[in-house]
């Protein structure tokens, strides 16, 4: 069943808040091999200018992909998730992210189009802080495959 082009300029609104913590940037910088010190010494991150450990340019994903799974499993749209594969990521920042930082983001369908029987998502996210200012904008495609791919 093809998705619902109905959904282009949906937005979902932040359901929670999410504390940015020195241990999870800590986790994520070991699970993706990121040795910096920038991600685990608050003394050279503050010597590098920043207020706390900052956390990879990825680190968003954690995030991000509870508000993509809030979209994909609306049951309206019509997206089947065991057909679903990741197609694209992208991060835009306006800043870096660090640790104390108490994160929001808001979701709205971009664009959803068929192309070779595949259905193509593409969800933008935008990331504030605290004090509403914006932190990070996301995109992501996804893509779910037809019944004959």
């Amino acid at each position: 069943m093809p998705l619902d082009p109905s959904f282009v300029g949906r937005t979902y609104p932040p359901d929670a808040t999410y504390e940015v913590g020195r241990e999870k940037i800590r986790e994520f910088a070991a699970a993706i091999g990121d040795a910096s010190p920038l991600y685990t010494d608050p003394e050279a991150a503050r010597a590098a200018g920043y207020p706390d450990v900052i956390a990879p340019p990825t680190f968003l994903t954690v995030i991000n992909l509870d508000a993509i799974n809030a979209i994909a499993e609306d049951p309206e749209l019509g997206l089947d998730y065991s057909r679903m594969v990741h197609g694209d990521q992208s991060f835009r920042y306006t800043r870096p992210v660090h640790a104390g930082d108490q994160l929001r983001i808001t979701t709205t369908v971009e664009d959803i189009m068929a192309r070779a029987g595949n259905d193509f998502l593409t969800v933008r996210g935008e990331v504030v802080d605290a004090d509403g200012q914006l932190v990070c904008t996301t995109r992501a495609q996804l893509v779910v495959r037809g019944e004959g791919a």
